[in-house]
């Protein structure tokens, strides 16, 4: 009987994220606000029922209450992140916060599966960030000197990033971070966010060579502290998100050419000079080859894949278990294996709709420096999630970066909630520009008709 229930819950559990995926994106053709307030509204009852069902399944597999209460305790969580986002911004972007909520929910549906311990430190890291996220979208709104801390924003994540160097743990050949009280603390997370408002200042400031000059160099050195501490994957997405501002702020292609081929000559030199570089590019161009020497991790991840198919072997059904680091930068591959490639398309999808919200409130945003934000963001969150999937699919090298909402990993998961929430801000900002915008035409209109407006009167 739990077989069966297992075999039925699968199919329903890709039909509900095939029609919540569908309405990410259909949503931008409502132009009636109670038909699209009516859809951002079914997809919390699809997310709801997802997440139900997966439980289910999950506590049918163990037979343990903790599952039940642990099932109840993320439903009140996401419940009050709806809720609160709502109550204390009714501005706030709804699309934004359910597909965070259904990261967040697919995240932890995986990780109560793998593993139950880390799924519930994830739950109250998620609790704690979310309610300081909660925070983030007043200072956006209101603190006006954001776009002039340029030296603050250079300056921690230069110190951040060197005390990692010289004091930090070597975990898989780099040093990532520091344990504390038992807690791993991996400053590069945050530091990604920072460093976006440090160039966002910069370029605010000035466009002219010369400042572009400095500010590059001080965006090399976070790349080349990151090299240092052989956190190549971070490293990667500084230099990435820097050359699309850069480019986007200048509109000069040969600043992108520049950048593209100094970049190329930097893989080249990190391939020579780290041999756990060479032994993931190896792995990358045959895992099978170099299986006992570095290639198990892609082999076992692409055996998931396979055994995965289209459809899935269903929730606990798969062995995610013999993928190495599963929960963290392989849960991809644990996802498609036991919920199928047609749900992890769609997780796909999700994460191309939140880039999407991330650029169209870039474009519509007036001021420079709060669109050069919204723009660094988006090109951080999906050029991470590019390097995750890419790696596990074997599409590129492995970088040994998490899936943003999804993995497990508490600066990771708290860095991408903060950075929700400056977007949510963002989002906030441009409904008040559109607000202020609509009373000048409107005072314009009766300025420039006084008359009509004396008639109206009498």
């Amino acid at each position: 009987m739990t077989h069966l229930i297992i075999e039925i819950s699968k199919y329903i559990i890709i039909l509900l994220i095939i029609m919540y995926t569908y309405s990410c994106f259909a949503v931008y053709g409502y132009q009636d606000p109670e038909r699209k307030t009516a859809m951002l509204r079914s997809q919390n009852v699809l997310m709801f029922l997802m997440h139900l069902i997966a439980f289910i399944v999950l506590y049918l597999n163990k037979l343990e209450m903790k599952i039940v209460l642990f099932w109840a305790m993320q439903v009140g969580l996401f419940l009050a992140t709806i809720l609160l986002y709502s109550i204390f911004y009714p501005k706030v972007s709804r699309l934004v916060i359910n597909n965070m909520c259904m990261l967040l929910c697919i995240g932890l549906i995986m990780l109560t599966r793998l593993d139950y311990d880390k799924a519930f430190k994830q739950f109250v890291i998620a609790a704690a960030a979310i309610g300081i996220s909660l925070f983030v979208p007043v200072i956006i709104r209101k603190i006006k000197i954001l776009s002039e801390l340029r030296v603050f924003y250079g300056a921690v994540g230069i110190i951040s990033l060197g005390l990692v160097a010289l004091l930090g743990r070597i975990s898989y050949g780099a040093k990532l971070g520091f344990t504390i009280a038992g807690i791993s603390i991996q400053p590069s997370e945050v530091v990604k966010v920072i460093f976006v408002f440090f160039v966002a200042s910069s370029f605010k400031k000035s466009l002219e060579f010369k400042n572009i000059v400095i500010t590059t160099a001080v965006a090399a050195l976070h790349v080349l502290i990151l090299v240092a501490s052989t956190d190549l994957g971070a490293a990667l997405i500084i230099f990435v998100v820097y050359i699309t501002m850069l480019y986007v702020a200048t509109k000069k292609p040969l600043y992108l050419l520049a950048g593209t081929g100094a970049g190329a000559l930097a893989a080249v030199i990190a391939y020579n000079l780290f041999g756990h570089i060479k032994v993931r590019v190896n792995a990358w161009r045959d895992p099978f080859a170099s299986y006992d020497t570095g290639g198990y991790q892609v082999a076992q991840s692409l055996f998931a894949l396979g055994t995965g198919s289209w459809l899935g072997v269903g929730l606990t059904r798969g062995q995610p278990e013999t993928i190495p680091v599963a929960a963290e930068d392989f849960i991809f591959s644990a996802i498609a294996e036991e919920l199928g490639l047609v749900f992890a398309l769609c997780l796909i999808l999700i994460c191309v709709s939140v880039y999407i919200m991330f650029l169209n409130i870039a474009m519509e945003l007036r001021g420079m420096f709060y669109r050069l934000i919204a723009l660094g963001l988006g090109t951080c969150y999906i050029f991470q999630v590019f390097l995750t999937i890419g790696g596990v699919t074997k599409f590129i090298p492995s970088t040994g970066v998490t899936l943003p909402l999804v993995s497990y990993g508490g600066s990771s998961l708290l860095s991408t909630l903060i950075m929700f929430g400056i977007i949510q801000g963002l989002y906030i900002l441009r409904e008040d520009e559109e607000e202020t915008i609509e009373k000048q035409k409107k005072l314009r209109r009766k300025e420039s008709n006084p008359a009509s407006g004396r008639r109206a009167r009498h």
